[in-house]
């Protein structure tokens, strides 16, 4: 069968490269909590030993699960800062602009960026301690950011706010360069949940991040506009350069246990494209699931280039960041719930039919031009996001071994992320320049007016509608594809990183644990020799 062949073929890779160095030391366990103390949070079902736990298994790093929170708990700082300043901009863009056209590409040139440079961050991770990586990445966004700063004091606003200048371009440009490298930040974040969390809470942890991620959403899209509707973009960026540095000053005194990684020595080219696409290869099923995140985010690229658009249409920029900080309340709600429940035996099945959900409410929820409507949707929406985004992760932290992830998490990066700008630059023209000019005249409103209503900004509302229709196909279809079931088969079976963090309940629980994993085999090793039997065979 080719996932057992597969199976076989990476965790003998695993044995000849050995565990790292941090986890071959005599360490003991710390429960899964916040604070030292036993938490809540439960998986739906009981962790199953692993079948590659047994003599010689390696506990997980003392205070790993500690050591993640407080990485979690930074990188979810820096995110705040950055989404804060690229938010903002979207805003200011469009308020002084008023162009769709504008706005699809600041937001399409984010992702772009990040394809880009996805396969780069990727290998970095790969190659050196994700802590280092952090750091670098924290100190790149920051003399970006810089740089905005500068550009923002030599010119007037005017000069940059105009579309046929270069000003305009340079300094969104940068902006969003520096928010693009903090990204990297991500793709560590992703590798630290194999290195620090045992495998049975990862859909846990990666629920926790969407939580974290979720809280710092509310933050970012209340106070961007706000900032921008009462202090204007250059208080603005200044707020952000102050959070920024003490976001890389408090990273600076975090440790995180990792031994040199072992790709540090291997020679090879900054994007390790080959290096990633074996890795992908080695897991069967893995390339489609990228590939379907690919479409799916074909489709999130709609949304993206729209979705602000139509808010500041029904709503005043201030009271439009309040709505996005309420509605972004979903995010919490859906990371805590699985962080709370996990994600069932299927991780993928369950994100399937959460993707139709999201198609199903992304067709409906501006059926009407109703405010309200569109809040409580854009909740909903934001509710189901965590499960997909953790759905993902956790199978390739399951399926992948960890001294790859980095390059297989920015070779996913890349591919789905390129496909958002892809359909954000083409749509914002055509919504701009057709659909909506369409729907503003009576042949329009007379074709669609029984589904759409009257309203304002009815040609968005019409691309909403075809997009969610799309979602809802392409999720249903991958239910019948050979990958779906082959993947689903490999996650039940895949024990590649089991001895990189395994679970324990207390420190004394887990030395006892190891004792007793090393007795069965002690014994059986003295009983040998002694075995007439077994010496004969």
């Amino acid at each position: 069968m080719p996932v057992r062949a597969g199976l076989v073929e990476r965790a003998g890779s695993l044995e000849r490269a050995g565990p790292p160095e941090h986890a071959r030391q005599s360490v003991t366990v710390v429960p899964w909590s916040m604070s030292g103390v036993r938490s809540n949070v439960t998986p739906m079902s009981e962790p199953q030993p692993s079948a590659a736990v047994g003599a010689g298994a390696i506990a997980a790093p003392a205070g790993g699960n500690r050591t993640f929170l407080a990485v979690l708990i930074n990188t979810a700082a820096a995110n705040v800062t950055t989404s804060f300043l690229w938010f903002a901009l979207t805003f200011w863009v469009y308020l002084e602009t008023r162009s769709v056209l504008a706005t699809g590409i600041v937001g399409g040139a984010y992702m772009l960026l990040l394809a880009v440079f996805a396969m780069v961050f990727g290998s970095l991770v790969d190659r050196h301690r994700k802590h280092r990586v952090m750091v670098f990445s924290g100190v790149i966004t920051l003399t970006a950011f810089l740089l905005a700063g500068a550009l923002w004091l030599a010119f007037p606003e005017a000069a940059l706010l105009d579309l046929g200048e270069p000003w305009f371009w340079l300094f969104s440009g940068i902006i969003l360069a520096g928010s693009v490298v903090e990204n990297m930040r991500n793709i560590a974040l992703s590798t630290t949940v194999t290195l620090l969390v045992p495998v049975e809470r990862h859909a846990n942890a990666n629920g926790l991040v969407g939580t974290v991620q979720g809280l710092a959403f509310v933050v970012t899209s209340v106070f961007s506009g706000l900032s921008v509707g009462f202090l204007g973009m250059g208080w603005t960026l200044a707020i952000a350069l102050v959070c920024t540095a003490l976001a890389l000053l408090h990273l600076l005194t975090i440790r995180i246990p990792e031994d040199r990684p072992a790709a540090a020595d291997e020679p090879g080219p900054l994007v390790d494209l080959r290096g990633a696409a074996r890795a992908v290869r080695s897991a069967p099923g893995l390339f489609a699931l990228i590939i379907f995140s690919t479409f799916n985010n074909l489709i999130g690229g709609v949304y993206m280039a729209l979705m602000d658009p139509y808010g500041l249409e029904l709503f005043d920029v201030k009271i439009w960041g309040i709505v996005l900080g309420v509605t972004a309340t979903g995010f919490i709600i859906g990371g805590g719930l699985v962080a709370k429940f996990g994600l069932g035996k299927n991780p993928i099945r369950t994100m399937l039919w959460i993707v139709i959900g999201m198609g199903v409410l992304g067709a409906v929820f501006t059926l009407r031009d109703w405010w309200w409507l569109y809040a409580l949707g854009i909740w909903v929406y934001m509710a189901l996001i965590p499960p997909v985004e953790a759905a993902e992760q956790t199978v390739v932290q399951k399926v992948v071994p960890f001294a790859t992830q980095g390059r297989v998490f920015g070779f996913a990066a890349a591919f789905e992320s390129a496909a958002a700008p892809v359909t954000s630059f083409l749509i914002a023209p055509i919504a701009q320049f057709l659909i909506i000019p369409y729907m503003n005249d009576d042949s329009g409103r007379a074709t669609w007016g029984w589904l759409l209503g009257e309203g304002q900004s009815r040609g968005i509302a019409l691309v909403f509608l075809i997009a969610g229709l799309v979602m809802v196909v392409i999720g249903a279809l991958a239910f019948l594809t050979r990958s779906y079931r082959i993947l689903s088969r490999q996650y039940s079976e895949a024990t590649v990183n089991a001895e990189v963090a395994d679970p324990g309940e207390t420190d004394a629980a887990g030395a006892e644990r190891s004792a007793e994993r090393k007795a069965p085999a002690e014994r059986q090793a003295a009983a040998q020799p002694s075995d007439p039997d077994r010496s004969a065979s």
